[in-house]
């Protein structure tokens, strides 16, 4: 298997408290992989530390291969990108947003405004592209907030809860939109959620996380076939699967 990304012996502590317990994680090339658990089991945490926004107390990062070195971290931050959960837009054209992160790698601006084009066509909101960041629906912020990520061409995608302050229509849309572009763009991804959407219908692999740990992990029928916890449990009832 060609893994993209491992980790091992991976320690965050935040505030004083260990949040992050982790002896293996890793993700293969063009895998799709969501993070699932309660509140506070660490989804969060493992998304910043793996875009090193976290001190690792202890562990080590390893991307296609070659260690992730704290000294040189912004190069590697360079081929991943982020998606949050409130989209973090500039005040700005919904154009220049897209074409910011190209802009602060180097690309040209004319590039740069073409590259940004054709992502915001991807992700269906081309026709926003001179209208105010800031005067967007919730969902349009989204999927331009996406749309900025892929633009960068990522070999890693990490999002955190990104579609959980969209109503549920436009959040079965949107996952259906990016479960067709990661596929088709081969871009691996994981993704913490709370979502069945999210988590079923994109992925390949569910992880379950507690207290900071992997408590269960593999394809999403065998998972919610035998459920560790309550929490996967109460899951499994809301997806459907026998």
């Amino acid at each position: 298997m060609n893994l993209i990304l491992e980790v091992e012996n991976l320690k965050i502590m935040r505030g004083g408290v260990q949040v992050l317990d982790l002896p293996r994680f890793s993700v293969a090339a063009e895998e799709k992989v969501a993070v699932v658990g309660p509140n506070g089991a660490g989804k969060s945490s493992l998304l910043l530390a793996l875009a090193c926004l976290l001190k690792r107390e202890s562990g080590t990062i390893s991307f296609q291969g070659e260690p992730v070195l704290e000294r040189v971290e912004t190069a590697y931050r360079r081929r991943i990108a982020m998606v949050f959960q409130e989209p973090l837009l500039f005040d700005t054209t919904v154009l220049d947003n897209v074409a910011e992160g190209l802009r602060i790698r180097g690309t040209g601006r004319s590039e740069a405004r073409d590259i940004a084009r054709d992502s915001l066509e991807l992700f269906k909101v081309g026709h926003l592209d001179g209208r105010s960041a800031h005067k967007l629906s919730g969902g349009e912020a989204q999927r331009v907030s996406l749309a900025r990520a892929f633009a960068v061409r990522p070999e890693l995608l990490l999002m955190d809860e990104p579609f959980s302050s969209l109503d549920l229509p436009t959040r079965i849309v949107l996952a259906e939109d990016l479960g067709r572009i990661l596929h088709e763009s081969g871009t691996a991804a994981i993704i913490a959620t709370h979502d069945r959407i999210e988590a079923f219908h994109i992925v390949d692999r569910l992880v379950v996380m507690d207290v900071g740990r992997i408590v269960q992990e593999g394809a999403p029928k065998e998972v919610l076939a035998q459920p560790v916890n309550a929490f996967i449990a109460a899951f499994k009832r809301t997806t459907g699967v026998n």
